[in-house]
């Protein structure tokens, strides 16, 4: 017999008996499901019980095979794989590959996989065009996420979202096109002129190539930090069900074609608590100035003056693992650009934050935002690109996300339930017999006074 929940509602005595479904080893999550509180009725005129989970704190929207994150333990897995694994052996576009497929390719697939890529990279003149009606000094954000939106119109094909083959195609010119276009959009804002795609180099490589190629007749990305990038996108591919990747599964559920729903996850990405929060680091590094500083700093976040950013995670309860990785590779990349003394003082924060009580007892560790900014600062991108590299390897995770809910059967347009609050049903009223917002509770002439000062606040 499989296992249930009993449920009294005392309301009205009634017992009920609900399923409890089970997730997969290791970690077996259990979970109810929401309709299945539905018969739970005070009346026969009450709707049905709901529940009320405001940011979906405990609420599994969807079943996935494609990424396993344990929290409590510290662990990340892409489709059973460490993270540390595949930061170690394996590349950016390998690890496409396996969120997408499901594993990893062999060395034909691989090879192929990558000549697919590699020959997309270009992007349609008419866009730039289009990028180059920005402002000069346009968000690169803003221009990435407007620019793949408009690639909706240059691939209207795109919209047959449940034919494989056309599915497979977007997906391939998503992430190909993506680097292209945050390059793109960085040089637009600072004044240069385009630097195209170079098929020769690496996935990772050209896309340094597009952003800080000049004058010379080939670029030659410098091969550790090649490599560190390739690792950053590795750690930013995918990360479960968060604000972004609902977004790209909300706006999928609907049927819209692979552009406009990564558009919709970019601009998700694009606010300061997601795609921001390593600039917020960055900056709250610069704001401490000194490692003398950092005691004071510490004492200032215990007392609830501000958040000390790049510490805790709302699923981490554990040190991040990507945190652990970037901040050997922060080492390794800084032994190239020249030391940073940003990179000193976040090692000193980190140690004296990881050994006072009030951090330690909250499980308030590193997180993977506290190491990439400096990274990225190191090999010369400005702040407002951020965002905009973790859009870029995110691309892949969101296409997995949307083809696995395209493919499941038991998904359907998302549509959450709301717990009304607001007034019962009430007759309409003529302009002429309305009195201000107050005047229901203070008189027409109290109200129409509080209304104006209202309007001049």
């Amino acid at each position: 017999m499989p296992d249930t929940l009993t449920i009294i509602d005392n309301r009205t005595g009634k017992r009920y008996e609900i399923p409890i479904l089970y997730g997969t080893y290791p970690r077996h999550d259990a979970a109810i499901r929401g309709t299945d509180l539905r018969p739970i009725r005070a009346s026969d005129e009450d709707f049905g019980l709901l529940s009320y989970d405001p940011a979906f704190l405990n609420t599994a929207a969807c079943k996935s095979a494609i990424t396993f994150i344990d929290g409590d333990r510290g662990i990340l897995r892409y489709r059973g794989y460490p993270i540390e694994q595949l930061a170690e052996h394996s590349t950016y576009l390998e690890t496409a590959y396996l969120l997408l497929h499901g594993e990893l390719p062999t060395a034909a697939e691989l090879e192929e996989w990558t000549r697919e890529i590699t020959h997309h990279t270009l992007i349609h003149e008419s866009i730039k065009k289009f990028m180059d009606g920005f402002h000069y000094d346009a968000h690169p954000m803003g221009m990435l996420v407007s620019t793949v939106a408009a690639l909706s119109t240059f691939y209207p094909e795109a919209r047959n979202v449940n034919d494989p083959e056309t599915r497979r195609r977007q997906i391939v010119r998503l992430i190909a096109k993506m680097p292209t276009i945050a390059a793109f959009a960085y040089r637009h804002r600072v004044g240069l002129p385009y630097a195209y795609p170079d098929n020769e180099l690496s996935f990772t490589g050209n896309f340094l190539n597009m952003m800080f190629r000049m004058t010379e007749p080939k670029y030659r990305p410098d091969p550790v930090l090649e490599r560190a990038l390739d690792v950053l996108f590795i750690l930013h591919a995918d990360h479960e069900q968060n604000c972004s990747t609902n977004a790209m599964r909300n706006v999928g559920s609907s049927l819209a074609d692979p552009y406009v729903c990564v558009a919709a996850a970019a601009a998700a990405l694009y606010g300061p608590l997601h795609g921001g929060a390593n600039e917020q680091v960055l900056r709250m590094l610069q704001e401490i100035g000194s490692k003398s500083r950092v005691p004071e700093y510490i004492a200032r976040a215990k007392r609830g003056e501000f958040r000390l950013m790049g510490f805790g995670h709302r699923v981490y309860k554990n040190y991040d693992p990507r945190a652990r990785i970037l901040k050997e590779m922060a080492i390794r990349v800084l032994d190239i650009t020249g030391r940073s003394p940003l990179l000193d003082l976040a090692m000193e924060l980190e140690r004296i934050a990881l050994e006072d009580e009030y951090f330690v007892s909250r499980r308030l560790y590193p997180n993977v935002d506290f190491y990439s900014g400096i990274i990225y600062q190191a090999m010369g991108f400005p702040i407002e690109m951020f965002p905009v590299l973790f859009a870029i390897p995110r691309t892949a995770g969101w296409l997995a996300q949307w083809q696995e809910m395209l493919t499941d059967p038991e998904q359907r347009i998302a549509r959450p339930r709301q717990i009304y609050v607001g007034p019962d049903a009430r007759d309409y009223v003529p302009l002429d017999k309305r009195g201000g917002r107050a005047a229901a509770t203070r008189g027409d002439d109290v109200g129409r006074v509080a209304s104006v000062s209202d309007t001049t606040l």
